[in-house]
């Protein structure tokens, strides 16, 4: 099985639109797109790169809709972050599933936002901890038996959840931090840390490798989320980023592997975290993931949104092609 090509859903910020999200799904799965993907938050407060605009719709009400108006295309989350009860994570999702009849991706993180957890009384609580026991419970609760849980957290007896998801959830591991590898490793089945530049997702992989080997474990998927434009030129595909918004988040990320200088500052420095530039350029972004050893990419196309529809399909028709096996394969108009 060759590389998946999911997409990052305008379902945030100034360019939220129903009518975008209905026609851009429709058109990624009549050009072959494995899956669409979501964000999520409770308390929504940009980061500096990505505007001002606090507009956020809730991410497993936009996937049971989309899945309404297609036909069979795959959906997932990166990342889901642990302000549910898990009773009521496992309900949501087993209830997408049965509904939609979609298979779906379960991308898990601790969330990035103290703000977030403190307004519903959680801010003290260790979030990786707490994430990792809701996917146990909701595991348990997806394979229908009746549980009992006895812990710090959450205490309940005498729970089942009918009906159960119709496939399988495999459960993403999302964050760059070589403790995010980890606890991919750990209790996952993939690990997809979002914006990577190339030489730190080369070194987790390796190190993720070492670790499954080590406990004698199959090796687990990897994924990312490159913010992506597209242009005739690549000095257009910058015009249409927030390249210093860019660059300071990167700065931001406390564990990518560094630049010689200690500090990043050009774009070429965060390359992989960005995929910018003509087909051309683009597509050589896609084939190095695929070296690399990538399973899944997901087209973050957030800065843009104005020309989101445009940018699907350029990517489909002029970038993948480019890349050996890594074809869409369209479907029919029906």
């Amino acid at each position: 099985m060759g590389m998946r090509y999911g997409l990052l859903l305008p379902h945030f910020g100034e360019e939220a639109d129903q009518d975008l999200l209905i026609e851009g799904v429709r058109l990624a799965e009549r050009l072959g797109f494995d899956s669409i993907w979501v964000r999520d938050h409770l308390v929504f407060h940009p980061h500096g790169m990505e505007g001002t605009d606090r507009t956020f719709i809730e991410p497993f009400v936009t996937l049971t809709y989309l899945a309404g108006v297609t036909d069979s295309i795959g959906l997932g989350a990166a990342t889901i972050i642990p302000f549910r009860h898990p009773i009521l994570m496992a309900y949501t999702v087993a209830s997408m599933s049965w509904m939609t009849r979609r298979r779906f991706d379960l991308g898990i993180g601790a969330g990035n936002f103290q703000h977030e957890f403190d307004v519903i009384g959680q801010g003290d609580i260790k979030r990786p901890e707490m994430m990792k026991e809701q996917v146990q419970i909701a595991r348990r609760l997806w394979t229908g038996e009746s549980v009992e849980w006895h812990s710090d957290l959450y205490d309940f007896d005498d729970v089942d959840l009918k009906p159960q998801p119709l496939y399988p959830v495999p459960v993403w591991w999302g964050g760059a931090t070589p403790a995010s590898a980890r606890l991919a490793v750990d209790f996952c089945e993939g690990w997809l840390p979002g914006r990577i530049t190339f030489p730190t997702f080369e070194a987790r992989v390796a190190k993720i490798r070492e670790m499954t080997a080590e406990q004698g474990k199959p090796m687990i998927m990897t994924g990312a989320v490159p913010v992506t434009s597209i242009a005739s030129t690549r000095e257009q595909a910058l015009a249409g980023l927030n390249v210093p918004g860019l660059i300071k988040n990167a700065n931001a990320q406390k564990f990518w592997l560094r630049p010689e200088g200690g500090e990043f500052t050009s774009i070429e420095q965060i390359d992989g975290s960005i995929l910018a530039g003509t087909a051309d350029d683009v597509a050589a972004g896609v084939a190095r993931y695929a070296e690399l050893g990538a399973d899944l990419l997901i087209f973050d196309f957030r800065m843009r949104f104005p020309d989101w529809l445009e940018q699907i399909q350029t990517l489909a028709q002029d970038v993948l092609p480019k890349v050996s096996g890594a074809t869409p394969t369209p479907v029919a108009a029906g």
